[in-house]
């Protein structure tokens, strides 16, 4: 190897693997663009299908396009009953995400076409799964409860279906829209760590569900999308506003890590943040109910002066489920089943153009060791 090529990267940071035309970030303005449309574009302004629409085919659907793929989600939104009986007969111990993987992994092993890598079987099994999780992580979160799973309505959109499904009734329509935003922000983050796993596995051209199976376990870890979780417990160890401040001022003197601060692309603030704070606020007015955004608030004000560091997109994201009725262990699944669209569009994408992903490292270990035999 060239002194340039043992040049070590950790975390493969800034390191260009391949060519994507589904989303880029400049951390520096800071955008990001999803298929030609900057976030704040189009965050509040799409619902879900159109969303996904435009990261599978590249453009958004309009009237009978529309209707039509709206449609064909709302019919594969039933899962099997065979996954329904590994989500009620799951130790109560196991993490919620464990149990997504399993499911979406059974979901796989039940397709007889799994391993057809056509372009036209991926679509059909990115928006199968694209319909399916949302049922599966509201079932998850009502078994949890010790209540029984609704059954998808297929007369209602794909948000409001969903917190019908965990609710059992109709959203009002500021939980909808704060839904349906937060969806829409969570759906696509380009080359993040879960869809990096995805792409790795697509390009030793194994299944589709495998893929998303590994981005699902990546998403899982603290570090990625299980940040959430953590933020909402910060807010509730805060406890009331007062004690925000204090708290952070304990915590960064001990050299103690803040869920939801911080970006590892982001350097001028995480753009989707200030639309998710917006909600919040909107949500916690609607609610009748503010500690949370207090907290929140507070808090975001005593890290920019002690550190100037800003919150990133699990911040008030995490406040937002919490009010739509989300328990804490399951806020990382909600990502998961949304951040599906964008998976699958960086899986077909990679599936089109592949190239088996197959980095180096830079060796450090011993050389030259000798091995006696005991045999005589």
């Amino acid at each position: 190897m060239t002194t340039e090529q043992n040049q070590v990267k950790l975390g493969l940071d800034g390191i260009l693997a391949f060519e994507s035309s589904i989303a880029t970030i400049d951390g520096n303005i800071p955008e990001l663009i999803i298929r030609g449309y900057d976030i704040k574009e189009i965050a509040s302004s799409l619902s879900f299908e159109e969303m996904t629409y435009l990261l599978l085919y590249s453009t958004l659907p309009t009237g009978d396009v529309l209707n039509d793929f709206s449609k064909e989600l709302a019919s594969l939104r039933n899962i099997p009953s065979s996954v329904l009986q590994v989500l009620s007969t799951t130790p109560k111990e196991a993490h919620p995400m464990a149990v997504l993987r399993t499911a979406v992994s059974l979901i796989g092993a039940s397709d007889p076409s799994a391993d057809n890598l056509t372009n036209d079987d991926n679509l059909r099994k990115a928006i199968n799964l694209t319909a399916k999780m949302p049922t599966i992580v509201a079932a998850q979160s009502r078994i949890q409860s010790g209540k029984d799973p609704v059954s998808p309505n297929p007369a209602l959109g794909h948000s409001e279906n969903y917190l019908y499904m965990l609710t059992g009734e109709k959203p009002d329509p500021v939980d909808l829209k704060a839904f349906e935003t937060t969806l829409v922000l969570y759906a696509e983050h380009e080359t993040n760590a879960s869809t990096f796993a995805c792409r790795v596995v697509v390009g030793t051209l194994s299944d589709f569900y495998s893929s998303v199976v590994a981005g699902i376990g990546a998403i899982k870890g603290p570090l990625h999308g299980g940040a959430i979780d953590d933020a909402m417990r910060m807010f509730m160890d805060i406890g009331s506003p007062d004690k925000a401040k204090p708290y952070v001022e304990t915590a960064l003197s001990n050299k103690q890590k803040l869920s939801g601060f911080g970006h590892r692309v982001y350097r001028a603030g995480d753009p989707r943040a200030a639309e998710l704070k917006d909600l919040a606020r909107e949500m916690s007015t609607s609610h009748g109910d503010s500690q949370w955004y207090e907290i929140a608030q507070e808090a975001e004000q005593a890290m920019k002066n002690s550190k100037n560091i800003i919150p990133n997109v699990d911040y008030y994201a995490a406040i937002v489920l919490y009010q739509l009725g989300f328990q804490l262990n399951m806020m990382t699944n909600v990502v998961a089943s949304t951040r599906i669209a964008g998976w699958s569009a960086h899986i077909l994408e990679q599936y089109n153009n592949n190239r088996l992903i197959r980095p180096r490292a830079l060796y450090t270990g011993e050389r030259g060791k000798k091995h006696k035999s005991q045999n005589l």
